[in-house]
């Protein structure tokens, strides 16, 4: 479950950015003036902050989320395999 929701996290984060830069940022046609190289959208850059924000919090809710444990095999317990024991 950790995994789907880092990962989920993470294509939204740069889903965000991609938004963000070509619906928001980019000029689309030949440039003619030096306005031209201003953002269409004034919060354009900050939405793009926000979603590399969301992409390096992946790994923090990566780290941060319990790992689903299996049966006490990831702490070094193991079971002996043989008869009776």
């Amino acid at each position: 479950m950790r995994g789907i929701i880092v990962f989920t996290w993470l294509v939204a984060g740069f889903f965000l950015q991609a938004g963000a830069y070509f619906g928001l940022a980019a000029r689309i046609g030949i440039p003619q003036s030096p306005a031209f190289s201003n953002p269409r959208v004034p919060f354009a850059g900050l939405v793009f902050i926000a979603g590399v924000v969301m992409v390096f919090l992946s790994a923090v809710i990566y780290e941060l989320l319990p790992d689903r444990e299996s049966d006490g095999e990831d702490q070094g317990e193991t079971r002996s395999r043989g008869r009776g024991r």
